[in-house]
């Protein structure tokens, strides 16, 4: 398994949003950042990730399950485009500001601190575990 954070501001679509989506889950779509989908095309079934609110909250907020690996982003007619489908897992009991994951040091070569504008981008065991404890949940 490996692990992943999805970034989303929460005015376009929200935690909330992917909650109510339920176990059908919902595409990652929308994505044109070529590193963002060649990330999402080494995903696979049952790989874990991060719910990050981007803009004005900018925090992991939940946890997700991809559950479909990638295939064609329905919102374009570009082939080049592609997507995997996410459901909601849980939230976090506390969010995990990237203020928080800047000041811990043992984060410091997150993809998140070094290339924070990049909208899906791995995440290793280490960083799951750390952000899951400081986010107060079980990894």
């Amino acid at each position: 398994m490996r692990y992943w954070l999805f970034k989303s501001e929460p005015s376009t679509w929200s935690w909330q949003d992917q909650v109510a989506k339920g176990e059908v889950g919902e595409e990652w779509d929308g994505v044109r950042n070529y590193q963002a989908r060649n990330f999402m095309r080494e995903m696979a079934v049952g790989d874990r990730g991060f719910f990050y609110h981007s803009q004005s909250e900018k925090a992991v907020v939940g946890r997700v399950e991809v559950i479909a690996e990638a295939h064609p982003d329905s919102t374009t007619d570009d082939a080049r485009w592609e997507c995997v489908d996410v459901k909601a897992l849980d939230s976090l009991r506390e969010p995990v500001s990237l203020e928080a994951i800047k000041a811990d040091g043992r984060l410091d070569d997150m993809v998140l601190v070094r290339n924070p504008r990049l909208s899906v981008q791995p995440v290793t065991e280490e960083e799951w575990r750390i952000i899951c404890e400081l986010g107060g949940v079980t990894p």
